[in-house]
């Protein structure tokens, strides 16, 4: 495709030092204004655009790094302060000497050599912005995510900056708030928010080709979203990507995406927990980087989700965070990105966190139903509609577990028709949600039931995944094609003959349903 550029604005709106308007002698001329025109203002002095030959990379190498002496290293998670074992990011591991999970460490003592009100104008004066990578709502807050990693090896599709709006009717009609909100990481490149964590973990292994580590592919297990989100990015970056995804047990939506983006997909008869197993093992025995939330680095991609809604509400912190969970990476992600805000001064407390999981998938619930006391048991998950989260054995429950603790946090769990009826619900006041989604709301309205979630409490509904994606879902429900479930809120298309009093008739009983 042949490359163009727009000519500089001056060309449309000359300035008044290039006018074109030049007297044909040196005698003097003088021009009487007798209308009242408003002065116009001076115009301010437009940036030079890059030279034509340069694009945004070539920029951001000119521009020199801001912060110095910035760093992050793997660590066990949750590892007791004698330990001293530590890894570097660019090290291919993905657990501890032990087995446990592994945590991205950021060096605090550094980070905290500038105030909270440094770091939340930095991060504002970037929102918006074109500027190589920071237009990126992930790479935003690089400083906080991957602090040593060039620049240039950044794989990026501008994700981030995701919606975050007052859901007024859905709130006020069927909860009685005032103050409801839904973060809708659907809005992204691939439509969920595994691309905020894909962006972070594809731009470390471009690092580590570059630096000739064994690593030929990038590999994972998938329910859906994060085959799409991994190999959109690896496309991007031109690195072959190896999807395991369970076969029959995702939408067409969903399976259509990695497809497209050029991956090399294996449709397995198993479940994801089995497609997970055998990925773990292929990935121990081939030069294929392990791309799965066992990988922590998705993790600090995710956590900017959590910073941006603080940033949204102009740093004020909500009282409720509702999270839908699956392998549980996520609401791990959210509380460290709340954590580091508070401890690093941008804020001065974080949210209660609630995780959210379908009842034919809730080995969370389960085990804080008895009080995170007996040793977690996992399980087989059975089909639900909320795909992307059908998971029995996941692999971040240890990460699960801490993250409410420390936040004070509530499981809770949504039935098949809780959460068809919660979507169908959300979806008539405008909304246009998925199944996921649909989970969390039906935790919320069960949470504001009992009076835990308080009227004025300002609440926010994290929506992981576009509604697109999951039409299927949606069809079967309007269609009443759904066994064993009433679809109590299916809007169905009535069938109506050609003719002008057949569709009088129609037009006048819904118009005098809905007079009220």
């Amino acid at each position: 495709m042949a490359s163009f550029s727009l000519p500089h604005s001056a060309t449309y709106f000359p300035s008044h030092s290039e006018t074109s308007l030049k007297p044909h002698s040196a005698a003097s001329f003088t021009v009487r204004c007798t209308s009242a025109s408003p002065a116009v203002p001076p115009q301010t002095p437009q940036k030079p655009r890059r030279s034509p030959d340069e694009n945004i990379r070539d920029e951001a190498r000119r521009r020199p790094h801001q912060l110095q002496n910035l760093s992050a290293r793997y660590v066990p998670f949750n590892a007791p302060p004698s330990s001293t074992e530590s890894y570097s990011l660019d090290e291919i591991v993905y657990r501890s000497q032990s087995g446990a999970l592994l945590d991205v460490q950021h060096d605090f003592a550094a980070l905290k050599r500038y105030d909270g009100e440094f770091w939340r104008n930095l991060f504002d004066s970037r929102v918006g912005k074109t500027n190589w990578p920071y237009g990126s709502g992930v790479w935003s807050k690089k400083e906080w995510v991957l602090p040593e990693i060039d620049d240039d090896d950044i794989v990026s599709a501008f994700e981030g900056n995701s919606n975050l709006f007052w859901a007024e009717r859905f709130g006020k009609q069927y909860l009685q708030m005032n103050d409801l909100w839904v973060k809708h990481c659907g809005i992204s490149h691939t439509g969920s928010f595994k691309d905020l964590g894909m962006s972070v973990l594809v731009s470390q292994v471009n690092r580590l080709r570059k630096m000739n580590k064994p690593v030929i592919g990038v590999g994972c297990a998938s329910t859906g979203d994060t085959s799409a989100a991994l190999s959109a990015y690896c496309a991007s970056a031109g690195i072959p990507s190896i999807v395991f995804l369970p076969a029959d047990k995702i939408s067409m939506a969903q399976l259509v995406q990695p497809i497209a983006n050029g991956a090399f997909v294996l449709s397995i008869d198993t479940d994801f927990d089995g497609c997970m197993h055998l990925i773990r093992e292929v990935t121990a025995e081939l030069p294929i980087y392990l791309a799965n939330s066992l990988n922590s680095l998705r993790l600090e991609g995710q956590k900017t989700a959590a910073i941006e809604i603080l940033q949204q509400f102009n740093w004020q912190v909500p009282d409720w965070v509702i999270v839908p969970g699956g392998n549980l990476g996520n609401i791990y992600a959210f509380y460290k990105g709340f954590h580091m805000c508070k401890e690093l001064g941008l804020v001065d407390r974080i949210p209660r966190l609630v995780c959210a999981q379908a009842a034919n998938a809730n080995p969370l619930y389960l085990h804080y139903k008895s009080g995170f006391k007996e040793d977690f048991n996992p399980l087989k998950a059975n089909t639900t509609f909320a795909s992307a989260i059908q998971i029995g054995d996941p692999v971040s429950i240890d990460r699960a577990v801490y993250a409410l603790k420390k936040s004070n946090g509530i499981v809770e769990e949504a039935t098949e028709e809780e959460l068809m009826d919660a979507t169908a619900l959300a979806d008539s006041t405008g909304m246009f949600i998925c199944p996921h989604t649909g989970v969390a709301l039906t935790a919320l309205m069960k949470l504001r039931k009992s009076g835990v979630i308080g009227a004025n409490d300002r609440t926010v509904v994290v929506s992981t995944a576009h509604g697109l994606k999951f039409t299927q879902s949606k069809i079967d429900y309007h269609s009443k094609n759904i066994k064993e479930m009433a679809c109590r809120l299916a809007n169905p298309p009535v069938k109506v003959k050609a003719k002008f009093g057949s569709v009088m008739d129609v037009l006048k009983e819904y118009l005098k349903s809905n007079d009220k």
